[in-house]
């Protein structure tokens, strides 16, 4: 990607810890992704500033937007007023510039309920874009979708990435979402990062390419090899989690200067 991408944030992460109720939630994280160049819901809300880590460093380059699995979009508003919510002077024009970006120009005037589960799901994108974020935290924004409707959102992602050059960090239980987007694909679990892999494909890529398909089923041999696929499905998403039991999660991370990153975390 070109040197525009110098627009995206700075994450630093050293030595991180993060406890609730007694219980170690994170342990020992550490991450850079610099600008030239995470993971569970916990680390997302650590890095949003959301909740304070317990020990170690910390430090974010731009004020983070987070685009959560359920789009959160108020019934009673319009999708134009939706996407325009905690802007102290919307620009309209630039309303309609976002929506046009995520297909939605022609439902702007449209209120929620009349939308699919994917055209609420581009809402909730285009409120993102409506901030110009220089840091995304995406807490598995796909994950209520159908499966024709993921990929059509996956593509939109990364096609917005490419355009905006903000670094995103992306919470999934899906290797092959992980593959896809990441950069890096790093599997957390019981608070602590396991495996990570770097992945060098170029892009766009090919969904069930080989070179896609090798490094998915890398990433899920070292899972079973921890021990932690007991309860995931074929594909490599996580069919439950049990509280006992934490399920590892890959997460992404892209930082904007090279490509879509990383799946989890990079020290």
């Amino acid at each position: 990607m070109s040197a525009s991408h110098e627009k995206g944030a700075e994450l630093f992460l050293k030595g991180l810890d993060t406890r609730l109720g007694g219980r170690d939630i994170l342990r020992d994280i550490g991450l850079h992704v610099a600008r030239s160049g995470s993971g569970k819901s916990t680390l997302l809300r650590v890095l949003a500033g959301l909740q304070q880590p317990s020990r170690g460093e910390l430090r974010v380059g731009a004020t983070p937007i987070i685009m959560f699995q359920e789009p959160r979009l108020l019934p009673w508003r319009s999708v134009v007023q939706n996407i325009s919510l905690g802007l102290d002077r919307p620009n309209p024009q630039d309303a309609m510039n976002v929506l046009e970006q995520v297909g939605l120009a022609d439902r702007a005037h449209d209120y929620p309920t009349v939308l699919s589960g994917g055209q609420r799901q581009r809402v909730s994108l285009a409120r993102a874009l409506m901030h110009h974020p220089r840091l995304m935290l995406l807490d598995e924004p796909f994950g209520a979708l159908d499966a024709l409707t993921r990929i059509s959102a996956q593509k939109l992602v990364e096609a917005l990435w490419t355009k905006h050059a903000f670094t995103a960090v992306l919470v999934t239980h899906d290797v092959d979402e992980a593959v896809l987007l990441g950069d890096h694909v790093l599997v957390i679990n019981e608070g602590r990062i396991v495996f990570r892999q770097r992945v060098d494909l170029p892009r766009p890529r090919v969904r069930n390419s080989p070179e896609v398909g090798a490094l998915a089923a890398k990433v899920l041999e070292a899972i079973f090899d921890e021990g932690l696929g007991r309860d995931s499905t074929p594909n490599g998403a996580v069919a439950g989690e049990r509280e006992s039991e934490p399920q590892p999660r890959a997460t992404g991370l892209w930082p904007a200067a090279t490509r879509i990153s990383t799946l989890g975390d990079t020290p």
